[in-house]
């Protein structure tokens, strides 16, 4: 089955209709093939700041999951090498722990894919990929 991983801002965006990037996070997972997957790290950066907007906004991402339309890849401490290695290689962007996360599964389960309305991704190269496919396309 395909995967695509899911960024924050896509999450935020798809999430809040009042949102600048509503319309682009919406294609993004639209354009997508089989499940959407993230981390619990992505998961918290996007709670965080939906919290400001209101507790519907971290409700609706919850079910989001409950509801199975989006996966949460799991994280253990043999990723914690890769993901410090990564966030110290892109030290200069910086790399955030979230984004780190989502290259360190791409690299681990071969997803070639991701939604992210952020040009990070344009310059992160994951190990054994190369550059990832961005959603949603210009």
């Amino acid at each position: 089955m395909r995967c695509a991983l899911v960024d924050t801002n896509v999450l935020i965006g798809y999430l809040d209709p009042d949102d600048a990037q509503h319309d682009r996070a919406v294609r993004g997972l639209e354009e997508t093939l089989g499940k959407q997957t993230t981390t619990w790290p992505v998961i918290a950066e996007a709670a965080h700041i939906l919290g400001r907007r209101g507790w519907r906004f971290q409700e609706a991402l919850l079910a989001m999951i409950e509801g199975g339309s989006l996966t949460l890849a799991p994280l253990t401490e043999a990723d914690a090498p890769r993901i410090r290695a990564l966030m110290s290689k892109y030290r200069n962007r910086p790399m955030d722990l979230a984004d780190a996360t989502l290259l360190r599964v791409a690299e681990r389960d071969g997803i070639d894919t991701i939604v992210s309305l952020d040009r990070d991704f344009h310059v992160y190269r994951a190990a054994g990929i190369g550059a990832l496919k961005i959603l949603p396309r210009s």
